[in-house]
């Protein structure tokens, strides 16, 4: 058996980019930060992580990706993929690695529908003394 699986949770770094490749084919990238902490054993203060991972969407699915804006929180799942290009000014190969989406899970939204249920419940007008 072979699996080539990642998921990650995290926000966006940016708004989601459309992008045009070869044959022109459109594709989505974006960006998002996982952070992971850890206690020093030496000073005893927790080190805080950010590492940054290049997403890439695409087809039909990259449209829905398009609509993602900075500091959205999301789970993706995926495989990793390498990719190795020699600039123009390069003299040697470049590898960057990257995460393929298959699947996009927004999860703020519990929290914004709280918070918009919450400000409708504001805005109606209590009915003290209505008989």
């Amino acid at each position: 058996m072979h699996m080539n699986r990642a998921t990650l949770i995290g926000y966006l770094g940016n708004d989601a980019e459309v992008r045009t490749g070869k044959n022109n084919q459109k594709f989505t990238t974006f960006s998002i930060a996982t952070k992971t902490s850890y206690k020093d054993k030496e000073s005893g203060e927790y080190v805080s992580h950010t590492e940054w991972h290049r997403c890439i969407v695409f087809g039909k699915f990259g449209e829905f990706a398009a609509t993602l804006k900075k500091g959205a929180h999301v789970q993706v799942e995926g495989e990793i993929r390498h990719t190795e290009y020699t600039p123009k000014k390069a003299k040697k190969p470049v590898r960057t690695d990257s995460i393929r989406v298959n699947s996009i899970l927004k999860l703020d939204r519990a929290e914004k529908a709280a918070a918009e249920e919450q400000e409708a419940e504001q805005e109606i007008p209590s009915e003290v003394g209505a008989e």
